[in-house]
């Protein structure tokens, strides 16, 4: 996917019932992708755009995260530390693999699968408009934020 594509429209079982791409055409979609609930990192991130959706909700924007876990242990993690943006489950990989975030890795030593931490800035007519790969959490939420002001002041 290339900045300025369509974003392919996908339907996806999420914290909030179903999530469909298309149905939030006119708003701005931070999607982020994280590898797994209930670790220090991706606890951070959840808690950091959680801290930021009013700010985004500002902008006409819905902050979304997405992992592979279901959506029963997103509702855990989500109870457990205060993450309060719709969080997507995404089991079979379907959408990791639309958006090419799944790479073999190494973990304590042994090659796995999984996803490579990254955010997708979705703008309201659906195309692609910013995209951020092998995130590291700390400043993230900010420079998104601040790119998503940017993309608007630009128009």
């Amino acid at each position: 996917m290339e900045l300025g594509d369509i974003v392919t429209d996908f339907t996806a079982p999420s914290t909030r019932g179903q999530f469909t791409l298309a149905a939030r055409r006119g708003r701005w979609i931070v999607l982020y992708f994280y590898p797994k609930d209930n670790t220090s990192a991706c606890t951070l991130e959840g808690q950091e755009f959680t801290a930021a959706q009013d700010a985004f909700a500002a902008l006409n924007a819905d902050i979304v995260g997405i992992s592979r876990d279901g959506v029963k242990t997103h509702e855990n993690f989500c109870n457990r530390h205060g993450v309060g943006v719709e969080l997507i489950s995404d089991k079979e990989e379907a959408l990791c693999t639309q958006f090419d975030v799944i790479k073999n890795k190494i973990m304590y030593g042994k090659p796995c699968r999984g996803i490579n931490r990254s955010t997708f800035l979705i703008d309201p007519d659906g195309k692609l408009a910013a995209q951020w790969k092998a995130v590291k959490v700390p400043g993230h939420v900010q420079a998104v934020l601040n790119e998503l002001k940017a993309l608007q002041n630009a128009i």
